[in-house]
């Protein structure tokens, strides 16, 4: 698979039929995703001074499909199943973090080999929804991520002070981080100060919003022991990472910007006390020049590595 540079589109292996094989496991034998997740080689664990590489890649289950000036983007799965294989092959990525239907996608194609696995929870907060503040828990389980032999799960928590319907979530997200944390497993929480704007949801991304959205999703649930912090990279990030001792990865998002100035603001965060790494997905997955494994490889250089390679 390569990429025709300045465009989105694969330019190599496009025939349709490529991943018709996972069609005919579903239909025939779909036990064969729990048989590959048991099978599967776990990470070989997370060590301090090793910072994370995660690719994400649960967009389209909330109906968030564009990326730049594209508005379906991440529509072809086939396209998405390329980009994702071309970017989970390079050896400095750790991991996934992705929706059910596309973490088995991934699992019957074997790519998560020796990968550090998410699962997202809650989708139910469909771009554009009436009501997208409930964001309901649709997706993975905490007994599901178990039985998958998963890291942890990633919540999306966007506090609307003027929306009833964030109390409910606030609830629900803290159920959830017991319920992982019952199983050892990791809360990926990712939280938003946000507000309704002209029908759209806006997140508030000034250093104070920020802030304070740690401020209270890092409360929630009966233990923190397990939870970390998904957030953005925004101006004032010392003042940002001061304001949590949990283990912290910074979000991609959809930015503004040329390439090389996005990878300039992370790595100046990467530099900073608690940041455990990186979780991006479209940023990556869809570059601006076309080129998936060169953008993988360019962000892979941010990290910082300060203990030994972990071996087999």
């Amino acid at each position: 698979m390569s990429l025709n540079p300045g465009t989105a589109t694969l330019a190599v292996d496009d025939n349709p039929r490529r991943y018709e094989h996972l069609s005919t496991i579903r239909l025939e034998d779909p036990d064969a995703v729990a048989r590959a997740a048991k099978a599967r080689r776990r990470h070989p664990g997370l060590k301090h001074g090793r910072q994370n590489f995660i690719v994400a890649a649960d967009h389209p289950a909330r109906g968030a499909l564009s990326v730049g000036n594209d508005p379906v983007a991440m529509a072809d799965r086939r396209q998405l199943l390329d980009r994702l294989q071309i970017a989970l092959a390079n050896p400095a990525v750790d991991g996934i973090l992705a929706s059910p239907d596309i973490m088995d996608d991934l699992l019957l194609l074997g790519a998560l080999e020796g990968k550090l696995v998410f699962g997202s929870m809650n989708r139910g907060g469909l771009a554009g929804l009436v009501n997208e503040f409930d964001d309901r828990f649709t997706g993975h389980t905490a007994a599901a991520l178990e039985a998958l032999g998963a890291d942890g799960g990633k919540m999306l928590t966007r506090i609307c002070l003027g929306d009833p319907d964030t109390v409910a979530l606030l609830e629900a997200t803290a159920r959830a981080i017991d319920s992982l944390a019952e199983r050892k497993l990791i809360a990926m929480v990712e939280p938003f100060l946000s507000v309704r704007e002209n029908g759209r949801v806006r997140n508030d991304l000034s250093t104070d919003a920020v802030i304070k959205s740690i401020a209270i999703a890092e409360g929630l649930g009966s233990t923190s022991a397990y939870t970390w912090m998904k957030l953005p990279v925004v101006a004032g990030m010392e003042r940002v990472m001061a304001a949590t001792t949990m283990p912290t990865v910074l979000l991609g998002g959809d930015p503004a910007g040329t390439q090389d100035e996005v990878f300039a603001t992370w790595g100046a965060a990467l530099a900073l006390p608690g940041v455990q790494g990186l979780t991006v997905g479209r940023t990556l997955l869809y570059p601006q020049d076309g080129d998936v494994a060169g953008a993988v490889a360019a962000a892979a250089s941010l990290l910082h590595h300060t203990t030994e390679e972990v071996t087999e």
